[in-house]
């Protein structure tokens, strides 16, 4: 019985077939596979690149536009004190010139009507300046934004 164990093992090992393993085949597949990595990767990184400088573009853009803005609200916030200073200076020359105190008191309402109004003016001015400026800062970086989010949508 040990014979025709050893014989049945004999047998069986004969008809066992081992895949052939063809080295030349998996250098080609090596082959293929790593150029088709390199050439993702230069397309990723050709990708990045573009972005890069788009949003350098960008940031460089934003950084002249809120100088450029900064100075505009700077001006408007001198002119609005100049303003105010003036007709501060006129309405205390006038008060001096009052001879009754009617006079004072007629001064002192029509001046501080005349300053709330400006006030309000200035304010609405200056709030208008405001929203224009932050749409024009944040205008360039908003573009390139929604371009990324686009770009992504559609990969």
């Amino acid at each position: 019985m040990a014979k025709t164990a050893e014989k049945a093992t004999a047998e069986f090992i004969d008809n066992i077939e081992f895949p052939s393993f063809d080295a030349s085949k998996a250098t080609d597949q090596f082959r293929a596979f790593a150029e088709k990595s390199v050439e993702q990767s230069k397309e990723a990184y050709a990708k990045m690149k573009s972005g890069a400088e788009e949003t350098q573009k960008a940031l460089e853009t934003t950084f002249e536009s809120a100088k450029s803005v900064s100075s505009d609200l700077s001006l408007k916030t001198l002119s609005a004190i100049r303003d105010n200073a003036e007709a501060g200076f006129a309405h205390l020359e006038a008060l001096i010139g009052a001879k009754t105190l009617s006079e004072v008191v007629e001064l002192q309402t029509s001046f501080l009507r005349k300053r709330v109004e400006a006030g309000v003016e200035q304010a609405k001015d200056f709030q208008s300046a405001a929203s224009k400026a932050a749409e024009k800062v944040s205008g360039p970086m908003k573009t390139v934004f929604e371009k990324a989010v686009k770009e992504l949508k559609v990969a």
